[in-house]
C-alpha cells in the first residue's frame, strides 16, 4: 500500500509563514487585480476582494497555490470577453455582469483563503490542502469554462435534471459544448498543479511513490463534480425568478427593464454566488476524497 498521507505529512511539517512571501503575494496580487481592474473584469469591490484573496493565497499556500490562481483567473477573465457581443443579449439571465464584483471573488476565491489558512495553521497536512485547492479552482474554473463557452453553443441545452430543451442561458441547463467546455477548464487547472509541483521538485524531495499524474484524473474530475453541482444546484436550489412585464426568466430580483421580479423556483437565500461556492467546496472533496481512493488501492 502508498503511504501516500504520510509522505505528504513529512513535505510540510515544518513549513513556517514567510514575512516575505506574505509581501510579495501582497505585491503581485496587487499587479494583477490592477491588469484586471483596468480591462473591466473586476469592480472596485471586486478588486478589493481579489486582492485580499491573492494576498492570502499566494502568502500562505505560496507560489505553487498562487500559480493555480492566475491561471484562473487570466483564462476566465479572458473567456468572459470572447466573444461578448455575441454574450450581450444572455446578460439579462444573469444575476450580475461581467465585472466581477465582491461576491463573485469570494465565491470563487473563498474557499481557497480557507484552504491556504487551513496550510498555515495545519502544516502537517499541507500537500492534501493543496489537493484539496487544485479541486476547488478545478471546479470554478470549469463552472466559468463551461458558462462562458456554453452559452455560445448552436443548440439548446437540455436542463440537467430532466433533459428537457431549455433556451440558452438557463440555470442548471448543460450541453455537450459546455461541458466539454467544463472538462478542459478542469484539466488545465490538473495540468498547472502538475506542472508547479514538478518544478518544486516535491515528489524527490518527500518519496511520495504516487506519480504526481495522478493528480491530473484527481483534480480534473473533482473539477467536473463541483460544476456539475453548479448546475444541478441552479436547476433545483438556486432562488430564480420571472419578469412579468419582459416575459422572461431571470436570476435578478429586479429585472434589467426596472420590474420587480416574481420567485417561480429554489430558494430566495440561494443565489448564484452561494452556488459557486458549494461548487468550489465540492471540488475540493472529490478531489481529496478521489485520491485517498488511489492511495489505498495503490
Amino acid at each position: 500500500m502508498i503511504n501516500y498521507a504520510r509522505s505528504y505529512r513529512r513535505e510540510d511539517a515544518r513549513l513556517e509563514i514567510n514575512p516575505l512571501e506574505v509581501f510579495g503575494g501582497l505585491v503581485l496580487s496587487a499587479l494583477i487585480v490592477w491588469v484586471g481592474y483596468r480591462r473591466s473584469s473586476l469592480s472596485g469591490s471586486g478588486a478589493v476582494g481579489a486582492w485580499l484573496v491573492g494576498t492570502v493565497v499566494f502568502g500562505l499556500g505560496g507560489w505553487t497555490w498562487g500559480v493555480l490562481l492566475v491561471g484562473f483567473f487570466v483564462t476566465s477573465s479572458a473567456l468572459s470577453h470572447y466573444r461578448d457581443r455575441d454574450k450581450a443579449s444572455l446578460a439579462e439571465k444573469f444575476a450580475k455582469g461581467g465585472r466581477r464584483d465582491l461576491g463573485q471573488v469570494l465565491a470563487n476565491g473563498g474557499w481557497g483563503v480557507v484552504l491556504a489558512l487551513g496550510r498555515a495553521f495545519f502544516p502537517a497536512w499541507g500537500a492534501w490542502l493543496f489537493v484539496a485547492y487544485a479541486g476547488a479552482m478545478a471546479a470554478v474554473n470549469a463552472d466559468t469554462w463551461a458558462t462562458e463557452l456554453g452559452v455560445l453553443s448552436r443548440t439548446a441545452p437540455r436542463l440537467i435534471t430532466t433533459g428537457r430543451r431549455v433556451p440558452v442561458g438557463t440555470s442548471g441547463a448543460i450541453s455537450r459544448w459546455g461541458s466539454g467546455a467544463a472538462l478542459l477548464g478542469a484539466l488545465v487547472i490538473a495540468a498547472l498543479a502538475v506542472l508547479v509541483r514538478t518544478i518544486e521538485g516535491w515528489g524527490s524531495r518527500t518519496g511520495v511513490e504516487l506519480s504526481l499524474l495522478g493528480l491530473v484524473p484527481v483534480v480534473t474530475l473533482g473539477g467536473l463534480a463541483g460544476a456539475f453541482l453548479d448546475s444541478f444546484l441552479g436547476a433545483t436550489g438556486q432562488g430564480i425568478y420571472y419578469c412579468d412585464q419582459c416575459q422572461k426568466e431571470t436570476e435578478r430580483r429586479v429585472h434589467h427593464c426596472g420590474q420587480e421580479t416574481r420567485q417561480v423556483r429554489g430558494w430566495r437565500w440561494l443565489d448564484n454566488d452561494g452556488v459557486n461556492l458549494l461548487c468550489s467546496v465540492a471540488g475540493s472533496l472529490v478531489a481529496v476524497l478521489l485520491g485517498n481512493l488511489l492511495t489505498f488501492r495503490g
